[in-house]
């Protein structure tokens, strides 16, 4: 058996979460959907394909089949855009019972300096 950390992430004072939802997602190639939140975090990694991805004003990278990513709540991802070659990707949506996680199309208000970030793995 061998077992290898792949992400480790801290998530500061998130709140508690009860549930999560596991989603698998498909991107057609070269589909851009544009910026857009969630308003809590969302956990993956790509299955196949890959995608330009970037959170806020940091920088972008290209994440590839077994590449993980953390996208904050409330936090504007700029890109989440499939390559020539699609992408697929599971998610993870922790959420508080009761509660569905969302998606807004956009940016995340307001825009300045209390924005959170995306931390980096570790």
């Amino acid at each position: 058996m061998e077992r290898v950390t792949l992400a480790s992430l801290d998530l500061g004072d998130a709140a508690r979460f009860s549930a999560v939802d596991v989603r698998r997602i498909t991107i057609a190639p070269s589909i851009h959907p544009g910026a857009h939140w969630h308003d809590g975090p969302v956990f993956g990694v790509v299955e196949s394909g890959s995608v330009h991805f970037r959170v806020g004003d940091q920088d972008e990278v290209i994440l590839r089949s077994g590449d993980t990513f953390f996208e904050p709540g409330n936090a504007t991802i700029t890109r989440f855009d499939a390559t020539n070659e699609g992408v697929t990707f599971l998610a993870w949506f922790p959420h508080p019972t009761g509660a569905d996680p969302e998606l807004t199309m956009g940016e995340f208000p307001p825009q300045d300096s209390t924005t959170p970030t995306a931390p980096r793995a570790r």
